[in-house]
């Protein structure tokens, strides 16, 4: 069971102005620092041939410049894990205001980088300098932002505080996707290599540091400021208290952030390419479809934030995790057959991904407040670096078995989905249960 976590004011409150004040500032820069760090991979294909020599076959650009992309995801562990260490010491809203500027300023100079024609080897080589710190910046934001807002809210309302920012974390792909379709409508191949390409990356670091600007406005967590207060601050390390005493608390919040990525990896960033190559669906049509599965997963985000207020996250998880296995196994399965279904097949989907919407109220309960931040981090870091990095190996190797291939792992973790969810509401009714 979580341990006890102090609050500033009681668990029935409603939601104040501020609260929604936080909500809404939180969510606004969660989108735009999650569309600094996808927007690269928008551009990889003129990024690469502008950062690497002109004589370099393709397939080994290409293979480099994913390569830098890629790096930004394993530097989120690393960077996490420090900034959550501090997160836990020193402030929630230093760290929270430090992980955008941390996005902001490189997204910007990668605007503004020279390109290897002009310098050489050192274009690509700042390039992957930027692109790490962009990956550390990442790895304290999403765990720092839902402890931010979980410890801003009353406490049944913790799960529309987390699903309301993983909307806005997600509806940062969704404007990435659509400023890069702008861009390549409304600019030629030459003016995109020339310059235009610069655009997306020089809009998303000002827009960033507007945030690091507007979250000035933004008060450090009742919660961290009572433990101040009691001078209850971890007393070692954060992470070696998490790691002494919270290891059901770990292995829970990486079980849930293994689901949330296949979610995220599979059926959002993997299914566009799936579709063209496996199904002869046309670019524009892929990227239409899954906008349209990106709306779905933002609302669907807060409904099952909603659901796990009111009905607890048991339910929700059962429920919701039915839904994505009869929702996926129909998209991947009926899109062959029936491509006049794709929009509505593919928004279904979408919609029922959101149930991981309910997913980081469970790992911000899990840990007491003193090490929250570091628990939090250190387990959903780890885990999307190993997981992430994995699924699309598996999902291809699960294509050359069966082109059912994603339905398989997508069902395969929605069923782990359902029975941590059974167990989770198996929990909560004995805790509810009157003794003896």
């Amino acid at each position: 069971m979580p341990a006890e976590h102090p609050r500033s004011a009681p668990a029935a409150r409603p939601l104040s102005r501020s609260d929604f004040k936080t909500l809404s500032l939180s969510a606004l820069g969660g989108a735009l620092e999650f569309y600094d760090f996808i927007i690269f991979v928008f551009f990889a294909a003129v990024v690469g041939k502008l950062f690497f020599p002109a004589e370099m076959p393709d397939w080994l650009r290409q293979l480099q410049t994913f390569g830098i992309f890629a790096a930004g995801y394993l530097a989120r562990p690393l960077g996490g894990i420090v900034m959550a260490h501090f997160g836990d010491l020193l402030g929630r809203k230093r760290m929270f205001s430090l992980s955008i500027f941390m996005m902001a300023v490189p997204t910007l100079c990668m605007g503004l980088l020279p390109t290897y024609a002009q310098i050489g080897v050192w274009a690509p080589l700042a390039l992957l300098a930027l692109r790490v710190v962009q990956g550390a910046a990442i790895g304290g934001e999403v765990p720092g932002a839902w402890v931010f807002v979980a410890e801003h809210v009353p406490e049944r309302r913790i799960g529309f505080a987390c699903s309301t920012l993983t909307a806005g974390l997600t509806a940062g792909i969704l404007l990435g996707s659509l400023t890069a379709s702008a861009i390549n409508r409304a600019f030629s191949a030459e003016e995109l290599a020339a310059w235009a390409w610069r655009v997306p990356f020089l809009l998303g670091g000002v827009f960033g540091l507007v945030s690091v600007y507007l979250r000035r406005w933004l008060h450090e967590t009742p919660v961290f400021a009572e433990l101040q207060l009691r001078q209850s601050l971890a007393e070692e390390l954060p992470l070696k208290a998490v790691m002494r005493a919270h290891r059901p608390a770990v292995l829970l919040s990486m079980l849930l952030t293994w689901v949330l990525s296949a979610g995220i990896v599979v059926v959002i960033l993997m299914t566009p390419t799936l579709l063209q190559t496996q199904h002869g669906f046309a670019p524009a049509e892929a990227l239409e479809a899954n906008g349209l599965a990106i709306v779905g997963l933002s609302l669907g985000c807060i409904l099952a934030g909603l659901a796990a207020d009111r009905f607890g996250a048991g339910p929700t998880f059962v429920v919701g995790g039915l839904a994505l296995l009869a929702s996926s196994a129909a998209f991947y399965a009926g899109i062959g057959e029936h491509r006049d279904l794709l929009l509505p097949l593919y928004g279904l989907a979408g919609l029922c991904v959101g149930t991981i919407g309910a997913i980081p109220m469970v790992m911000v309960k899990a840990f007491p407040a003193a090490v929250r931040f570091s628990g939090l981090s250190f387990s959903y870091n780890l885990a999307y670096a190993i997981c992430g990095g994995l699924t699309p190996i598996l999902v291809s190797l699960l294509l050359k078995w069966s082109p059912l291939g994603p339905a398989y792992y997508v069902g395969a973790l929605c069923l782990l989905f359902v029975v941590t969810g059974a167990g989770l509401w198996r929990r909560d009714a004995a805790a509810l249960a009157p003794a003896g």
